[in-house]
C-alpha cells in the first residue's frame, strides 16, 4: 500500500471513530458545578439491614438504628399493614435507636404497637400506643440480643438522617432469622427518604451553539438485582415552544424501567424500557448508553445539548422527584453546595411551637416545657403567658410550666371547648411566636352508644336476633362543631366461650359484613354489621364496646374514651314480640299438633281406603323407609336454624 492511500486509510479510520458516543465523551469538556436546583428520592436501599419471616408469632419486633446530622430532626413515621379479611394484625414492637433529639411524628393506623425508646432523646405528640424506656446499650449485638428476649425480629435496618420512613408489615422474605447485612435492599418492608438534598451540579457543553438543555439523572446498580420501577417527576421553570428544547437522559442497570411524569415535552433517552405517566400502557423501548460521567456529558453533547441544566447521581430509588428554579439556558452556578448536612444555626422556632401541647384536666388547662428540649433546639426563652400576658408560666431547674382554670387567663369557653392563646417570646426573635391552643371540658359531654335493627335509627334497641343485621350509632352529647370525633375501633365480646370480633379497627371495617355508614345530620359516627346467623354454643348475651377518640379541631392533646352496652342475643325468628314472631314453647307446641294432626288425618284416610276398597282388588303394602335425615333436616329447619351466608366464618360478627 503506498503512502498515500495509508494516510487516506487512517483518516477515514479516524472518522468513524470520533463518531462513537464513548469516544467522544472522553474527550468532551463540561465543569460539573452545584447548580441552583432540588432533588428528593424515596429509596429502600439500607447501609445495614435484614427481613425475617416470622409466620407464627403473636408479636413481631423491628428496630430501626437511626443516625442523625443536626441537634434536633424531625422524623415522620408510618407503620402499614395490608388489609387481611377479618384477621386482626398482631401486635408490633418497634424499636428507635437514636443518636440526637428527634421529633417523632407516627401513623400506625389499625395496629396494636409497642414503642421502645430513649425518652431522653424522642419527644412526640399524643400516641395511641404503649411506650418503654430503652435500655441504654453501646454495641447493635447488644440491642439485638435484648430485642431477642422479646420477640422475634421481623426486620432492622440503619438508616442516616431520615426525614421520613414508611415500614410495611408485610413479611414478603422467606429468611427465618433477621440477621444484619451490609448495603441491603429492604424491597417492598422498608422505604425512606433522606433529609438532605442530594447533590445537583451543571455546566456548558463547549463548543454547541444553541439554547438546548439536557438533564441527566444516573441510578448506580443496588446490591440486588431484580426488576423494578423508578418514577421519576421532572418539573422545569422554563417555557419552551418546541420539544427539541430539552432532552431527559435516564441510566440505570438493566432490570431498571422508568415511568416519566414532566411538566413539559422533551426528547427522552433511556436505559431500559420507559413510559409516560399521562400513557402508562404505552411502552416506549431504551437505548443503549454509557454508564459514566463522561460518557453521559458526550451523550448529552451528541444530542446537540449546550448545557447540561442537570447532572445527578442517586442510589437505586423508586421515586425520584427533580425540581429545576431557573431555565439552563441562564445556568448560573451555586455559591455553595445545594447539599444540606446541618440544619440552619439559630433557634428552630417550628418545631418549638410543635411542642406546645397543652393537658386538659376538669378544671383547668397545663402546658409543660422542658429546658433541655428548648436548648436542644437552640432556642431561649424570655417569656411564655397565656394570652393575658399577667399569666406567666412557672420556671424550675429543668422546665417551664404554664397553667391556669377555664375561668381566668383569658380563657374563652364555648360549648363546652375552652380555647386560648400561648405567647412565647424568643431572644432570637424580635416579635412574639403565637399559638392557638384548647381543651374538652368532659364532665359536660356524654358519650351513647345505641343499637339500632333498621338503617333509619328510629328506635333503640338491646336486643338482637342470630343473623340480624345491627346498626350502630355513636352521638356526643351536646353536640359541638368545634369537636372532632373518631371512633378508632368496635369489638363484640360474646363470652369466654368465644373468641372476640373485632368490627372495626384502626377507623376501618374489619370485614365485608362490617359497613361504616355516613354519619348522621348531627355528625353521629353509624356503621352496621351483620351477626353470624348459627353459633356453638349459642351466646345469650354479649358486651358491644367501642373506643373513640376527641380532640376540638385545633391541634390539641386528644381525649381517648371507651363505652359498652350489653347486649341480649337470641336465635333468629325466636325473639318476642308481635312483629317478631313466636317463643320456643309455642314454636314446639305448634311443630308436636302439626305432626299429630297429620298422624291422625293419615290414619283416617288410610282407615277410609282400606274399608271402602274392594275385598278383591286388595293389593298387599309395600313400605318404603323414607331417608333417615328427611325428619331430621324438616324439623330442625323448622325450630329455627338459619342457613349459612356470606358473613359466617369463625372470623366475623
Amino acid at each position: 500500500m503506498d503512502r498515500g492511500a495509508l494516510c487516506q486509510a487512517v483518516a477515514l479510520l479516524l472518522v468513524v471513530c470520533s463518531l462513537g458516543p464513548t469516544s467522544l465523551a472522553e474527550t468532551v469538556y463540561c465543569d460539573l458545578q452545584p447548580v441552583d436546583s432540588e432533588v428528593t428520592y424515596i429509596t429502600s436501599q439500607v447501609s445495614e439491614g435484614c427481613v425475617a419471616q416470622i409466620p407464627d408469632a403473636t408479636l413481631e419486633v423491628h428496630i430501626l438504628f437511626l443516625t442523625f446530622l443536626g441537634d434536633m430532626s424531625m422524623l415522620e413515621l408510618t407503620l402499614q399493614t395490608s388489609k387481611q379479611g377479618g384477621i386482626q394484625p398482631r401486635e408490633v414492637l418497634l424499636i428507635l435507636s437514636v443518636n440526637k433529639s428527634i421529633f417523632l411524628k407516627l401513623q400506625a393506623p389499625g395496629i396494636p404497637l409497642q414503642l421502645a425508646y430513649d425518652s431522653k432523646l424522642v419527644f412526640h405528640e399524643a400516641l395511641n400506643a404503649n411506650t418503654t424506656q430503652l435500655p441504654s446499650f453501646t454495641t447493635k449485638d447488644q440491642l439485638f440480643n435484648w430485642a431477642n428476649t422479646k420477640g422475634p425480629i421481623a426486620s432492622a435496618a440503619e438508616l442516616t438522617n431520615p426525614q421520613s420512613i414508611l415500614l410495611r408489615l408485610d413479611q414478603a422474605s422467606s429468611s427465618p432469622f433477621c440477621s444484619l447485612e451490609p448495603q441491603k435492599d429492604m424491597g417492598h418492608t422498608l422505604e425512606w427518604s433522606p433529609k438532605a438534598y442530594a447533590p445537583i451540579r451543571g455546566c456548558r457543553l463547549e463548543g454547541v451553539a444553541g439554547h438546548k438543555e439536557a438533564h441527566i439523572l444516573r441510578i448506580l446498580p443496588g446490591p440486588e438485582a431484580w426488576p423494578r420501577t423508578v418514577t421519576v417527576k421532572l418539573e422545569l421553570s422554563c417555557a419552551w415552544r418546541d420539544t427539541d428544547a430539552a432532552v431527559l437522559i435516564l441510566q440505570g442497570p438493566p432490570y431498571v424501567s422508568w415511568l416519566i411524569d414532566a411538566n413539559h415535552n422533551m426528547q427522552i433517552w433511556t436505559t431500559g424500557e420507559y413510559s409516560l405517566k399521562i400513557f402508562p400502557d404505552r411502552i416506549n423501548p431504551g437505548f443503549q448508553l454509557p454508564n459514566t460521567t463522561q460518557g453521559l456529558l458526550g451523550e448529552a453533547r451528541r444530542l446537540n445539548a449546550s448545557v447540561v441544566a442537570s447532572f445527578v447521581e442517586l442510589p437505586l430509588a423508586s421515586d425520584v422527584s427533580l425540581r429545576t428554579h431557573s431555565c439552563g439556558s441562564g445556568l448560573q452556578p451555586s455559591p455553595t453546595p445545594v447539599e444540606i448536612t446541618t440544619p440552619n444555626k439559630g433557634c428552630n422556632q417550628e418545631l418549638l411551637l410543635t411542642l406546645i401541647q397543652p393537658k386538659c384536666s376538669s378544671d383547668g388547662m397545663t402546658l409543660v416545657l422542658k429546658k433541655d428540649l428548648i436548648s436542644t433546639l437552640l432556642c431561649t426563652v424570655t417569656s411564655l403567658t397565656f394570652w393575658d400576658p399577667s399569666c406567666q408560666a412557672e420556671e424550675t431547674e429543668d422546665e417551664f410550666v404554664l397553667s391556669s382554670g377555664y375561668s381566668s387567663c383569658g380563657m374563652e369557653v364555648m360549648e363546652n371547648v375552652v380555647s386560648n392563646e400561648v405567647v412565647i417570646r424568643l431572644l432570637s426573635s424580635s416579635s412574639p411566636q403565637r399559638r392557638k391552643v384548647q381543651c374538652i371540658n368532659m364532665d359536660s359531654l356524654s358519650l351513647q352508644l345505641g343499637l339500632y335493627l333498621s338503617p333509619h335509627f328510629l328506635q333503640a334497641s338491646s336486643t338482637i336476633e342470630l343473623g340480624q343485621q345491627g346498626f350502630v350509632q355513636v352521638s356526643v352529647s351536646p353536640s359541638i362543631p368545634e369537636l372532632m370525633i373518631q371512633l378508632e375501633s368496635c369489638q363484640l365480646n360474646l363470652g369466654p366461650d368465644m373468641e372476640i370480633v373485632e368490627l372495626i379497627q384502626g377507623q376501618e371495617a374489619k370485614s365485608s359484613c362490617v359497613s361504616l355508614l355516613s354519619p348522621s345530620p348531627s355528625g353521629d359516627i353509624r356503621f352496621s354489621f351483620l351477626l353470624r346467623g348459627y353459633m356453638v354454643p349459642m351466646p345469650t348475651t354479649g358486651i358491644l364496646s367501642c373506643s373513640v377518640t376527641m380532640r376540638p379541631r385545633i391541634r390539641s392533646l386528644e381525649v381517648h374514651k371507651t363505652i359498652s352496652m350489653r347486649l341480649n342475643i337470641v336465635s333468629a325468628g325466636l325473639h318476642g314480640g308481635a312483629d317478631k314472631g313466636l317463643v320456643l314453647p309455642a314454636v314446639l307446641g305448634i311443630t308436636f299438633g302439626a305432626f299429630l294432626i297429620g298422624a291422625l288425618l293419615t290414619a283416617a284416610l288410610w282407615y277410609i281406603y282400606s274399608h271402602t276398597r274392594h275385598p278383591g282388588k286388595r293389593e298387599p303394602v309395600v313400605a318404603v323407609a323414607a331417608p333417615a335425615s328427611s325428619e331430621s333436616s324438616s324439623t330442625n329447619h323448622s325450630i329455627g336454624s338459619t342457613q349459612s351466608t356470606p358473613c359466617s366464618t369463625s372470623s366475623m360478627a
